[in-house]
Order: structure tokens, then C-alpha cells, then sequence
């Protein structure tokens, strides 16, 4: 069946006070291998039809289906209706409406989508994870995976998008296990982009990861665990992008807002210190490629530019088109369904700490006694703002030097705390989480990032195995 964006408004149907139709096919190719072994290849297509149907009393009805012949989609259409008038007899919290939006119409594609032959694939998993065993003989175990996603959908509403979207997301991944002894300790190196396979070894090849991973990990064997204490710490890019991800951006999407999160009632206030400006963005600003890049969301509103905080003042949410009704704003596109049975929910996209004037070499010269972060590990923060991160290596930091190599470290705070604790922000800008996903109900693409930030935080000691 060729579905296109014509076919698609044939379906229309103005029963209802708004119809939302994203079709969306996805290619997926995997491939894994651990010590030699080749654990995981595979190849899937997926394709079909979600249709949302929001009725004259204010209630959401979803449906979708993975058959495209027109009698499947009408009845699909058909059942979204019934779903939403089902509703109707029990719903208390209606929408009220939908804000008006910049609309998405004609074909948005990151640059030109093309895939990787599987074959090819293999052969460069293959060679990356024996070239991490070969680093030395203390690297007892090493895996390596690649994933590539390729998506291609079309949206179409009652009230005007019209939009054919178009990206590819490639990731990398590989990880190195030394161990001496009982010791073992793993450590990892990987990107993820929008873009195309060549974009993503733009910088480091295949082989340069791997190698780069066995030397972390060997640098930490016999790393000492920090003790616990409250100090000053230097945060990389990754770490920044997991703060501004996971302690920051969920506190500020507009539906956790509404749910009582800390930021609600804070719009126009000081949460930061004034040199931070803190930006969710569906474009690769900065640098290009950014996993979570996002031209259009699934109500197919176009992609905003959002200034969560705006030289130290919280200044904006993050919302779909029901939410920017509610507080009265535009639509800033982050509305996003992980394939097409899924519901669009506000998510991030890519999120960042603006760069500033500082290099690292100032920061450091300017610490008595801290800490280097480096590479981030997945942590948590709740809506109180309260969170903690490890980080995959550390350096002590004594007089202006770098000395010892530390593991097992951890990162706490309260968020608000640490973000107007911030003093220095380096030139460097990189994103360096988009390998993740957020797990917000459903899986989603992401990345974050920013300069080097120093700030005050707790640091304690955890084991990683």
C-alpha cells in the first residue's frame, strides 16, 4: 500500500473537534558481539497507522493499526471516535482546547537518509570489539552494538499539517571490562546522531572508541573510591547533559508541571545562577547531529527553540498543543510518540547548557581542592528536584592540578542548589548523551550536553562492577 499524504487526508473525518492521523514506518538493524560471539543481528520493519481523535467533550480517543488498506483505517478512525465518546460518560479532567500552532506542511528530512548494508555492519562490530580485548591482557571481556533507526512518517490534522518527516539515528556503543585479581571494572565509549553512518564516526572511528574504552578502563583498575563530601566539581558534557536531562528538563515538562512538580509557580524566577542559560531545542543547535533532533513533533507542530532558563530566570516549559492552551503559549513542538501505537507525550529533545567564556585549563587552575567529572551513568532525580548521577571516572583536583584517577564516583544534590552554585562555564560544547533513551512511559531518542560547568555538589563513592 503506498500511503502518501494525500491518501491520508482522505480519512479525515470532522466528526470529531480535531483528527490527528501519523503514519510511520521504521526500519531497525542491531547488531551485537561479546567476546567474539555474535549475540544479536537483526533486522525489522514496522509500519502503521495511530489516529487520535479529541470529540466536542473534551476527551482523547486513540487507536491504531498496522494493516493500510483503507477499510482497516476507517475502521481504525472509527474506533479512535468511539473511544473518545466512551470517555465522555466518566472523564473529569477535559481538554479545554488546543492552542494554535505553527503547523508543519511539505517534506522535512535531516539530512539525506540513506542505511548501511548489514554486512557491512557486522564486519564493523566485529573488528571494534576484538580491537578492545587486544588493548591488553588485563581486558578480560568487551561487547559492542549498533543500532540504526530509520524512520519515515507523515502527519496529518483536521486543522492544516501536512507534513512527510524523514531521519536516520545511528549509535555506537562499546564496552570494556578489566579486571586484576577480584577487581573488575567496566567503562564504556559510544555516540549516537541524527544523521547517516558516516556522521557518526565523524570524529572517532570504530576502532578508536574501542581502544579509548579498554584505556579507561584499565586507568580505573586500581583507581581509589572518594570519600563523601561537599565540594567543588567540574562537570564534562556528558554529566551536564544528564543534569540538564534528568534534573532539570522532566521538572519543566508542562504535564509534570501540572502534576505538582518544584518548577510549577516558578515561571519568572531565579533558579540558576545568572550565567546559565538552559535550552531544549529540536534542531542540532551549536553542533550538528544531535540525537534527539526533532524538526516536526507528532501533532506535527514545527519544532521550537525553548529558553527553559534564561540567564539564571525560569522562563519557559516545555508543551504539546493541550498543555500551551492551559498556561496560554505557543505549541514548542515536544510532543513525541516513540512509534506509531504509541500516544504523543511532551518529551525533551536536545538539551543543554549554553557555552560561556572560560576554557577547562582556567577552571581547573582556579580549584584548591574538587573534582573532574567525566562520562555520565544513568542516575535519577525526582520532582522535588533532588538527584544523584555516577560518572564513569574522576580526577582529584588539589591546587590547580589534576592528579589521581578515582571510580565508583557519585554526584547529589538538590538541583536548584547546584545550578545557582555555578561559577564557570567553558568555551567547549559537545552533546554526549545520545546513546540514551528516556524512559518516560515509552522509550524515546534524546540528547544533551553543553560546556565544562563548575559548581558545588556532594561527591560519594559507589562500586560499579
Amino acid at each position: 500500500m503506498d500511503i502518501s499524504v494525500d491518501y491520508l487526508k482522505g480519512l479525515i473525518d470532522l466528526k470529531g473537534k480535531y483528527t490527528e492521523i501519523r503514519y510511520h514506518s521504521r526500519i531497525l538493524k542491531e547488531v551485537r558481539f561479546t567476546n567474539g560471539r555474535q549475540e544479536i543481528t537483526r533486522a525489522i520493519v514496522k509500519a502503521g497507522v495511530g489516529i487520535r481523535v479529541l470529540n466536542y467533550d473534551g476527551c482523547w480517543g486513540f487507536s491504531s493499526t498496522s494493516m493500510l488498506d483503507r477499510e482497516s483505517l476507517v475502521k481504525t478512525l472509527d474506533n479512535a471516535v468511539r473511544a473518545a465518546d466512551a470517555l465522555a460518560y466518566s472523564k473529569h479532567n477535559r481538554v479545554k482546547g488546543l492552542a494554535d500552532a505553527r503547523l508543519a506542511v511539505g517534506v522535512f528530512e535531516y539530512n539525506n537518509v540513506k542505511s548501511i548494508d548489514m554486512k557491512d555492519i557486522i564486519e564493523l562490530v566485529k573488528d571494534a570489539e576484538k580491537e578492545a580485548r587486544r588493548v591488553d591482557r588485563m581486558i578480560r571481556s568487551a561487547s559492542c552494538f549498533y543500532r540504526e533507526i530509520i524512520d519515515n512518517k507523515i502527519i496529518v490534522t483536521s486543522d492544516g499539517a501536512s507534513a512527510v518527516i524523514k531521519d536516520s539515528k545511528p549509535e555506537f556503543v562499546v564496552t570494556a571490562i578489566a579486571a586484576k585479581g577480584s577487581k573488575r571494572v567496566s567503562a564504556s565509549e559510544g555516540i549516537g546522531i541524527t544523521g547517516n553512518h558516516d556522521d557518526l564516526f565523524k570524529h572517532n572511528s570504530a576502532s578508536d572508541l574501542a581502544r579509548n574504552a579498554a584505556r579507561k578502563a584499565l586507568r580505573l583498575l586500581d583507581a581509589r573510591v572518594p570519600k563523601g563530601e561537599r565540594t567543588t566539581i567540574i562537570l564534562d558534557p556528558a554529566m551536564v547533559g544528564l543534569l540538564a536531562h534528568e534534573a532539570i528538563g522532566h521538572l519543566v515538562e508542562a504535564d509534570f508541571v501540572l502534576s505538582g512538580s518544584i518548577a510549577r509557580d516558578m515561571l519568572g524566577k531565579e533558579v540558576a545562577s545568572k550565567i546559565v542559560t538552559l535550552v531544549d531545542s529540536g534542531a542540532s543547535d551549536i553542533v550538528e547531529n544531535a540525537a534527539g533532533t526533532t524538526l516536526v513533533d507528532d501533532e506535527g507542530v514545527l519544532a521550537k527553540r525553548v529558553k527553559i532558563i534564561d540567564s539564571g530566570i525560569l522562563s519557559e516549559y516545555l508543551h504539546n498543543r493541550e498543555s500551551a492552551y492551559i498556561f496560554n503559549v505557543e505549541p514548542t513542538g515536544n510532543a513525541r510518540a516513540f512509534e506509531y501505537d504509541d500516544e504523543p507525550l511532551i518529551r525533551m529533545r536536545n538539551t543543554y547548557i549554553e557555552p560561556r567564556d572560560y576554557t577547562l585549563d582556567e577552571m581547573i587552575k582556579e580549584v584548591k581542592h574538587g573534582y573532574l567529572l567525566k562520562g555520565a551513568r544513568n542516575g535519577q532525580a525526582d520532582a522535588n528536584g533532588e538527584f544523584m548521577f555516577g560518572a564513569q571516572e574522576a580526577y582529584l583536583i588539589e591546587h590547580g592540578e589534576v592528579k589521581e584517577p578515582l571510580r565508583g564516583v557519585s554526584v547529589s544534590g538538590i538541583t536548584m542548589d547546584v545550578l545557582k552554585s555555578i561559577d564557570a562555564i567553558s568555551k567547549d560544547f559537545k552533546y554526549d548523551i545520545g546513546t540514551g533513551y528516556c524512559g518516560k512511559y515509552q522509550p524515546m531518542k534524546v540528547d544533551g550536553g553543553g560546556a565544562y560547568v563548575r559548581c558545588i555538589a556532594t561527591i560519594g563513592g559507589i562500586q560499579y562492577e
